[in-house]
């Protein structure tokens, strides 16, 4: 039975490959998105769950509650000596693993070759808690050494040519390149991997720098991540009092000092430790820190809404297709019916012929998925590929879609041309609705959805323009970023400043510990002024820095070099600051900020005007710079003449190598480095831009069929209004208006909703556009036009027919 069902499904799609090649390409195009979204879904919610112990780790995290106004914050940043107390002290504690990110790119040298990589460094047990798959080496024993290294496949290839380099050399710079031996090599983290790696280095090694014993039993200083694996029977990530029991023993007098402003009057203390389950850590964003920054999941299930509303598209696309294509098949239902098919019978053809296209479109849909991917990936910021065996969900999830859009997309015209009576049908007293209420609601909601999109994907590209076009209060146009960190700074800075100075392709050069833009860095201050904490964002920077980037001064002066003060105790604030701290403009030079530290006082020289340091959606908070003379220029700022930089870079590559052979140059330009904070902005206008266009694209293949449906259902009709003098133009206004209405319909509604998203979406922004009249305005009349296109082609060419053989048609 189910051969003799697909064998006339086969005859009938045969008869009309027009209509049948545009349904299952429509219907293709659909799953292919949805595919892409929903790969893209299960890669963020699978994050670190292929970790043997993944149901058993957690990692250890310090939650603040809101004092004194600042709102609740959790950080995963913990002191040296956490992870062996909790595991001596704790019984539920079975193992731990501190670990602390790659601080940027060290200089890493093998076999005589300098290169750029990020070194992070980890207790010897990390392998143990961790499953990351070996490919050379001891895993129980990677660590143990204090000079041993663990490569990631891809980093040992780059500096090796290939992964057997088990007891092989590489130099690390600190101070000075330091040898370690090369113990194992593991195959690179997956992408759903929170914990990422190029080398890891023995924590016992860090512990023996000059800046990792600052850490080694000091509980004040957090920086390191850790993680502890909890025996199977343990409940201690739901035993707060026995936490907050082990946090007063190091902290005994964190309640009294949070209480003495009185900021906080609640019984029990605002700050405690927790456990977070590693399984959730790349979906909570309550909770910061790591190198892979946790994403909402709000935003997450917001793709997939967009992605679910193409299908659906698609699907509408495919149902009013599938009538069109079913139009003139009255009378072969109205024989069948008479020589004796039920309705059952006639339906399971109808549904059969539904999922043979719908299996059909997925093949294709998944074929073109896969051709799509590398796009995509671009598109999402992931490398994510579509791998059964990472993500084994996919399979059943792929298959249930197929399913259920095969059932959903056949079941409407399966029932109504089934129910017709087979009378009826053979007087042609039948006509299958083009222009009946559902058909129409079908395209209505189509239009609702892309028209609605489209409107989205607009407001998101102006104010991604206007951040990126908004000056920020600083000249960012040919500016130079150089890297200098692992380098002896405070040498080489006047000796690369020195060997630039004389060339006419570069204006000026200033130093400054921190970049600006995304992947920068900041530091952030928080000291007690007048018994108020106060975090303040903190630039150590030269005498040239604040004239190079052209920034303004409001009051006081500039670092003078002539005036040893000022590599000692002062400082420059912006608006932003003086007003955090209750001064004004005229009063803050002189200001003394009491509470910095123990053995120092700054005194504020200056004021400068506020600019956006940090993204748009950002306020401006407050700035502080100084000159210190216990911090050093990690970045340089070059500034170059307009125009093709790449003499200005080459003077630059030789300066460099002239002060550090040997080491690599590495540099951006500020611009952008400032772009890279609108990465998620632009990567939302363009999902939701080319979602907003495949929808449109979709809708006007669905209106293509309501409109030929539509001729059909008239035929007769046309050829006796061309018999009594109805011109072309006549024709195609009748069967156009009706479509037209329905696509101004779709305005009406898409409009106010597009608006209330996109409201509350730049809400999140400090800076932002106001939402223009004419984005809606213009998206109609461009929805208008591609949908008068469309009807137009089947109006244009009902109305050039013969009509002797429209009114031939009974």
């Amino acid at each position: 039975m189910i051969r003799h069902y697909l064998k006339i499904a086969f005859r009938n799609l045969s008869k009309q490959k027009g209509l049948a090649l545009i349904n299952v390409f429509g219907l293709s195009v659909g799953l292919a998105c949805f595919s892409l979204f929903l790969l893209y879904a299960v890669n963020e919610f699978s994050f670190d769950r292929f970790h043997k112990n993944a149901d058993n780790i957690f990692r250890v995290y310090r939650w603040t509650e809101p004092i004194g106004g600042d709102e609740a914050r959790g950080t995963s940043y913990m002191p040296m000596p956490l992870g062996p107390a909790m595991k001596q002290e704790l019984p539920g504690v079975e193992n731990y693993v501190r670990f602390r990110d790659a601080w940027g790119e060290d200089f890493v040298k093998a076999e005589g070759k300098v290169t750029r990589a990020k070194v992070c460094f980890a207790d010897p047990q990390i392998f143990q808690v961790f499953s990351f798959r070996f490919l050379s080496g001891d895993q129980s024993s990677a660590l143990e050494n204090q000079r041993n290294v663990v490569l990631s496949e891809e980093t040992a290839k780059q500096l090796f040519g290939s992964i057997d380099v088990i007891g092989k050399t590489i130099e690390i710079k600190e101070d000075k390149f330091e040898p370690f031996i090369v113990s194992a090599v593991v195959k690179d983290a997956p992408v759903n991997s929170t914990i990422q790696f190029n080398i890891v280095a023995s924590w016992a090694y860090m512990e023996s720098t000059s800046s990792g014993q600052q850490g080694v039993n000091n509980w004040g200083r957090s920086g390191f991540q850790t993680f502890v694996q909890l025996k199977p029977s343990s409940k201690l990530m739901l035993e707060k009092a026995k936490l907050s029991a082990f946090r007063k023993k190091y902290y005994p007098d964190e309640d009294k000092d949070v209480r003495k402003n009185g900021d906080w009057k609640k019984a029990g203390s605002p700050i405690s430790f927790g456990l977070q389950p590693l399984k959730e850590m790349h979906t909570d964003t309550r909770i910061g820190g790591g190198s892979i920054g946790a994403i909402d999941p709000k935003n997450i299930w917001i793709l997939l809404s967009i992605a679910a509303a193409v299908l659906l598209i698609a699907c509408i696309n495919f149902t009013t297709l599938a009538i069109g294509r079913s139009a003139n098949r009255a009378k072969e239902i109205g024989v069948r019916k008479v020589i004796g098919s039920g309705r059952k019978q006639l339906i399971y053809q109808f549904i059969a012929e539904s999922l043979l296209l719908s299996i059909f479109s997925a093949f294709i849909g998944l074929l073109l998925s896969k051709f799509l991917l590398p796009f995509f990936n671009q598109l999402s910021g992931r490398n994510i590929s579509f791998s059964f065996a990472s993500y084994p969900e996919l399979s059943w999830m792929l298959a249930g879609l197929v399913l259920v859009v095969g059932l959903l997309a056949g079941s409407y015209p399966a029932f109504i041309l089934s129910g017709f009576k087979p009378i009826e049908v053979l007087k042609s007293k039948v006509r299958v609705g083009g222009s009946n209420f559902f058909t129409r609601s079908l395209v209505t909601v189509q239009f609702i959805l892309s028209i609605g999109l489209v409107i989205c994907t607009v407001i998101i590209l102006q104010q991604l323009k206007f951040m990126r076009s908004k000056n920020p209060g600083f000249n960012k146009e040919n500016i130079v970023m150089v890297a200098a960190d692992g380098t002896d700074t405070k040498k080489v800075f006047p000796l690369f400043k020195h060997a630039l100075e004389s060339h006419t392709e570069v204006i000026g050069i200033a130093g400054s510990e921190l970049g600006l833009g995304e992947g920068t860095g900041f530091s952030i201050s928080g000291f007690e002024y007048n018994g108020k904490q106060r975090d303040v964002f903190e630039y150590f920077i030269d005498n040239d820095f604040i004239k190079l980037m052209g920034i303004k001064f409001l009051a006081g002066r500039n670092f003078d070099p002539a005036i040893s003060s000022d590599t000692v105790t002062s400082v420059i604030i912006n608006e932003a600051m003086v007003k955090e701290f209750g001064w004004t403009t005229q009063n803050a030079v002189g200001q003394e900020l009491k509470g910095y530290s123990e053995n120092k006082t700054p005194v504020v020289i200056g004021v400068v005007k506020n600019f956006n340091f940090r993204p748009f959606r950002e306020a401006i908070n407050p700035q502080m710079f100084h000159q210190f003379n216990d911090y050093a220029p990690y970045k340089y700022f070059v500034k170059i003449r307009a125009g093709d930089p790449t003499a200005s870079l080459d003077v630059m590559k030789k300066a460099w190598a002239s002060v550090i052979p040997g080491l690599p140059f590495k540099y951006e330009f500020l611009d952008d480095s400032l772009d890279r904070f609108y990465k998620d902005e632009s990567k939302w206008s363009n999902i939701v831009g080319w979602a907003g266009g495949i929808s449109i694209f979709l809708a006007c293949l669905g209106l293509f069929g309501l409109a030929a449906l539509a001729a059909i259902n008239r035929t007769k009709e046309i050829g006796i209004r061309k018999v009594l003098g109805a011109s072309i133009s006549a024709i195609i206004g009748l069967l156009s208006k009706g479509f037209l209405k329905l696509i101004l319909l779709a305005l009406v509604i898409a409009a106010p909703l597009a608006w209330y998203f996109m409201h509350k979406w730049l809400q999140d922004f400090a800076y932002r556009i106001n939402i223009a009249w004419y984005v809606f305005a213009l998206t109609g009349i461009a929805a208008l036009l591609f949908a008068l296109a469309t009807v137009s082609f089947q109006a244009i060419k009902a109305a050039i027919a013969n009509p002797v053989k429209s009114l031939r048609t009974e």
